[in-house]
């Protein structure tokens, strides 16, 4: 989890601001155990539209918070737009199921006026389990038909219940992201992990109303931030985004004491919700070992 390319599927390689995880990095992220039996005890109160409305929340939550930001439902399609620089925050999502390889087009369509006509680049966060088998089978080249590019895939994963540390977390403070000097400490980090300009993770996270329902984490060691998290609520289960850790205090465990920490805080109560993520390569032995199994992927598309 402690890598500087990490943030739960928000980052980017380049100003360009595409996805930094290649197609090759992605396809060595496979589950330990994918076996019905075993995959089935999350499944029986955890499927993959919790974490499809989790995320879809996650963005919502951050378009409503700005000015520029819009939310529009169309058939089938549901977008989340922040109106930034940063593409990936300009989203769209499916919101019910594809049958077809024509019906796939059309939704993707939909969006795409949408963005064009606005002047925004965009990206499409797309729930595969949404996508029946032949459109699925298919769905890159349609998306690279209109222009969107395959930028990663993403195992979405749930937890029931937290598993312990597997050894002891190292002393991290952990304030919540609550005025200037903690919003810039999460901003700062994101840029360097995500290798954006500051200005533009700046701009995604720039209204104080953000913090209310995306609430977000800094750990700081001898006073010095060093890692993030972030939890949202929706869909039933507490969504965990945004973990990132600094290049010069990575492999320590920082990232993983501060994101327990904000799990924390979001299951108050004995039993609470169910916790979903999508990993990256730098996180997914470390997530499986936390009690996270994958249940489905979220595939990424980017202009």
């Amino acid at each position: 989890m402690d890598g500087s390319n990490e943030i739960n599927g928000l980052s980017a390689a380049s100003h360009k601001a595409v996805h930094p995880l290649d197609t090759s990095a992605a396809a060595a992220v496979k589950p330990v155990d994918t076996h019905p039996a075993v995959v089935g005890r999350y499944w029986k109160s955890v499927n993959f539209e919790n974490v499809a409305a989790n995320l879809r929340e996650s963005f919502r939550v951050i378009a409503a918070s700005r000015g520029p930001g819009e939310l529009r439902e169309f058939p089938g399609v549901s977008i989340a737009s922040a109106g930034v620089t940063f593409q990936m925050f300009n989203a769209a999502f499916l919101s019910t199921p594809v049958a077809t390889e024509v019906e796939l087009a059309q939704r993707i369509l939909l969006p795409s006026l949408h963005f064009n006509a606005r002047g925004l680049e965009w990206a499409y966060w797309v729930c595969e389990d949404f996508l029946q088998t032949r459109p699925r089978r298919r769905s890159r080249q349609i998306f690279e038909r209109h222009g969107l590019r395959h930028s990663v895939d993403l195992p979405g994963m749930v937890a029931e219940r937290i598993y312990p540390p597997v050894k002891r977390l190292p002393r991290v403070e952990v304030k919540r992201v609550a005025d200037e000097a903690t919003r810039q400490a999460f901003c700062a980090i994101g840029s360097v992990c995500f290798h954006v300009p500051i200005a533009w993770f700046c701009e995604v996270f720039d209204s104080a109303s953000v913090w209310g329902s995306f609430a977000a984490y800094v750990g700081y060691v001898d006073h010095e931030p060093v890692s993030t998290a972030a939890i949202v609520n929706g869909g039933g289960v507490a969504g965990v985004y945004n973990v990132a850790t600094l290049p010069g205090h990575q492999r320590r465990g920082y990232g993983e004491a501060v994101m327990r920490e904000a799990i924390a805080g979001a299951r108050q109560t004995p039993g609470g919700a169910p916790v979903i993520l999508q990993s990256t390569p730098a996180g997914f032995r470390l997530y499986e070992r936390m009690g996270f199994r994958t249940v489905t992927t979220v595939a990424v598309y980017a202009t």
